[in-house]
């Protein structure tokens, strides 16, 4: 998968941009042209134009995509382009005069989460919108490629497949039902069982359990999972009940408690057929324990369970 560096900022100039409704992410390189020599990679002019020896010519460009709630993803992706067209790009891209009227026609060079190698490989056109930016992908040549354009997609499913921080928090899916809210700032990755997100002062993570007993309630269920827990004071602690009879349970734990230099909240929710979902938050700010309190009650299970036999 291609590196992807994501930013509130313009794919172009590197600018902050004052509107979050608008998400830029940037490919670093071609898929073709991960893992070759850096010797084996010339830009003939700006960055923005690449050619591989042994791989081929690529033009970076804009590919702009409708999000639910009026959010649009700008992915600064690469188009892979003939000799004759980098050439000519190559030529028109410092030209005022010849720039606004530059046409790339080509195949898209990245595997675009979620839709994957589906879309790698399409023929679309680029154009220039704005003497200031790259060229747009504005005009697919495959019903693939012309939906890919034009379709409003699901916001969350969208997003969440992306692992650098965006500048919006987002659903989540960890799969068997349960969701959670990742949070704007931080990164994703999935390691050692569990869905983990990072920033510079905070961070959480969710793994999945499933109860092994079928006789059990959520109740002695979410006493197995806390078996061993520390200890701490009542007012460190809460019990909750969900809507479906299911129940969630969260503690937390400050550097006075443990000796360690950053605040701790652990927690638990669990539903009626035995599924559960266990977090930590770790946190640097007191003040952010409100944040950890917000992604405990995030977590969710979107398929009503059926309750188990006892």
């Amino acid at each position: 998968m291609s590196t992807e560096t994501p930013s509130p900022s313009c794919s172009c100039c590197g600018e902050p941009l004052a509107d979050e409704r608008r998400i830029d992410i940037r490919f670093g390189l071609p898929d073709a042209a991960l893992g070759t020599p850096e010797e084996a990679r010339r830009t003939p002019g700006p960055d923005a134009l690449l050619a591989v020896d042994g791989v081929g010519c690529f033009v970076r460009c804009l590919l702009p995509l409708k999000l639910a709630g009026d959010t649009e993803l700008v992915l600064g992706t690469w188009l892979e382009v003939d000799e004759e067209t980098l050439r000519r790009t190559a030529a028109a891209w410092y030209d005022e005069a010849a720039y606004p009227d530059l046409v790339v026609r080509g195949r898209l060079a990245n595997a675009v989460q979620p839709w994957d190698t589906e879309v790698l490989g399409l023929e679309m056109t680029g154009r220039i919108a704005n003497p200031d930016e790259l060229p747009y992908l504005v005009e697919g040549h495959s019903p693939t490629a012309v939906r890919l354009l034009g379709d409003v997609w699901d916001r969350d499913h969208v997003l969440e497949r992306f692992p650098t921080p965006l500048p919006v928090a987002v659903r989540t899916d960890l799969g068997d039902g349960w969701s959670v809210e990742r949070s704007a700032g931080l990164a994703a990755r999935f390691a050692d069982g569990a869905d983990q997100f990072a920033g510079p002062d905070r961070s959480a993570a969710v793994a999945l359990f499933q109860d092994d007993r079928a006789d059990r309630t959520a109740e002695d269920f979410l006493a197995a999972l806390l078996d061993g827990a520390p200890e701490v004071p009542a007012v460190q602690r809460s019990t909750e009940r969900l809507p479906d009879g299911g129940v969630r349970h969260a503690f937390w734990r400050t550097p006075a408690d443990t000796g360690h230099g950053r605040h701790e909240f652990a927690a638990y929710a669990v539903d009626t057929d035995g599924s559960a979902a266990g977090l930590y938050c770790s946190h640097e700010d007191a003040a952010a324990h409100t944040w950890a309190g917000h992604v405990w009650h995030s977590l969710r299970r979107h398929t009503p369970a059926p309750a188990r036999s006892t």
